[in-house]
């Protein structure tokens, strides 16, 4: 029997020169659909530059069969309008899309939308609203719906979308109420790369970075002259902390070291407002051998921020190929 496949999604470093956005995604993009990924990230929210779903298609048209996992918060849209997404991309184009369900945004912009529900009943809505997808994404018939926070009444969407191009879900938050979500709607579980690596992996899913050479010190070092420490970027982390009620961005933030630790712990890019997770460095050997670990203890996804420069994606393919699970 061959061994698991990871499914691999890169998402690029932050990038905050509009001009370099769309370029910088496409790369990846075609990157990633040469060699083996399963798609690309495509991020949600006021400050992204270009709306996932449109992305989304700017994507699907110029690859040959990356899959977007696109983020959805249902702050921006209703359940009908992403179903009707979903089933227009696989009439048009016969390709699947993940969906990562969110609820966060900045507090600020939350307070300019108008939306005043409660951390726990965003995510109540969420729940509901991959409730709703799924019924008229599968159902033959008509979609009545009578929750909290949605109702329908004879809700239909036609065509009904083929079983094998049907989206797989995804929630990243880490809060109780994303948890409870997460295992009520059968959604898969994303957790951030623990600092110990070894313990707490209690998910399918995972959001880290990898950067990786040939041996562990030279990764170090290229690690070090990539990310550097920056008491500007520092303040600006703390600024989007504060505005902002996300638990998994307050426990990275919160008493946490930008040392690059012995076991390849990194959480400086975090830190300093250049990734929004922690990077895993060493070389591929060690890389891969602790994608086997992982993989052993139930992961099967990644989210994995890279670097768009096609010299450090080719790194992060020797240390993914060298798990023997890409």
């Amino acid at each position: 029997m061959s061994p698991a496949r990871l499914r691999v999604f890169p998402a690029i470093s932050r990038n905050r020169d509009p001009k370099a956005y769309v370029g910088e995604l496409m790369r990846v993009a075609k990157f990633a659909d040469r060699n083996g990924f399963e798609g690309i990230l495509l991020f949600e929210g006021n400050d992204v530059f270009v709306a996932p779903w449109a992305m989304a298609q700017h994507i699907i048209a110029a690859t040959t069969r990356c899959s977007p996992l696109i983020a959805v918060n249902p702050v921006y849209m209703h359940p009908f309008t992403a179903a009707k997404f979903v089933s227009s991309f696989a009439q048009l184009y016969s390709r699947k899309v993940y969906l990562n369900m969110i609820t966060g945004t900045a507090i600020s912009d939350l307070q300019g939308l108008g939306d005043a529900h409660s951390h726990a009943d965003r995510y109540v809505r969420l729940g509901e609203f991959v409730a709703i997808m799924r019924q008229l994404l599968s159902s033959p018939r008509p979609v009545s719906f009578n929750g909290r926070l949605y109702t329908a009444a004879n809700l239909q969407l036609r065509p009904r979308l083929p079983a094998e191009l049907m989206p797989e879900f995804l929630i990243a938050g880490q809060s109780d109420a994303a948890q409870r979500i997460a295992m009520e709607t059968g959604c898969i579980k994303m957790q951030m790369l623990p600092p110990d690596l070894d313990r707490g992996l209690s998910a399918s899913g995972m959001n880290f970075g990898i950067f990786a050479r040939e041996n562990s010190d030279e990764a170090r070092q290229a690690a070090k002259a990539r990310f550097r420490d920056n008491p500007d970027d520092r303040e600006l982390l703390a600024l989007t902390v504060e505005n902002s009620d996300s638990v998994w961005k307050r426990r990275l933030y919160e008493g946490q070291s930008g040392e690059l630790q012995d076991n390849g712990y990194w959480l400086l890019p975090y830190l300093t407002f250049q990734a929004d997770c922690p990077y895993l460095v060493g070389s591929y050997a060690e890389i891969g051998a602790k994608l086997r670990d992982f993989a052993a203890k139930g992961l099967t996804t990644i989210m994995l921020d890279m670097v768009a420069d096609d010299a450090e994606m080719q790194h992060v393919c020797k240390a993914l190929k060298a798990s023997g699970m890409f």
